[in-house]
Parts: structure tokens; sequence; C-alpha cells
């Protein structure tokens, strides 16, 4: 696989103004969500959680959003993140 770099940008702008965040590795648990089905052609599906903490890795990122940094850099532990579990910490997500 080969990976570019290319410019990051927003189209249209949030509450919170676009800005950057650098490329950081850290630790913090690690969440995963499946679907669970319950067993009857119709039948409701449930959230099954399970975590781990690794050292992983986020590249640079541009964006914008609508709800404070603040709360973004209070709360950054609770978003989903993608990475190689194989490699947690060089992962190009």
């Amino acid at each position: 696989m080969t990976l570019t770099n290319k410019t990051q940008y927003t189209q249209g702008e949030g509450k919170e103004p676009q800005h950057v965040h650098p490329s950081v590795t850290h630790t913090h648990d690690h969440y995963h969500v499946s679907h669970h089905h319950g067993g009857k052609v119709l039948g409701e599906w449930d959230h099954r959680t399970y975590w781990h903490t690794h050292d992983h890795n986020h590249t640079e990122l541009t964006h914008s959003h609508d709800y404070s940094r603040t709360d973004e850099e209070e709360h950054h532990e609770r978003e989903a993140h993608i990475h190689d579990h194989s490699s947690p910490a060089r992962s190009p997500a």
C-alpha cells in the first residue's frame, strides 16, 4: 500500500473554526463495538463493547466542528479510533 500526503482542508466551517492537530502517539483505552443479532429474523440488535489499551497514533488532522475545542480535547478518549492492530503506533489512520 502506498500512502501519499494530501492537503487537508474543510469545505464550510462549523462553530469551531478550521484548525490543525499535529501528529501524535499516545495511550488511552481503545473501544470496539459490535452488533450482536438476537436470533430472530427481525430480531433486535444489541451493541457489545470491548476495549483494550495500547499506544496508538494519529496523523496530522485538519478539521472543523460544531462542538468546542475544550470538549474535543477533554473527551478525545471517548472517540472511536481506527488503526492497524498489528502496529497501532505506526498505523496510517
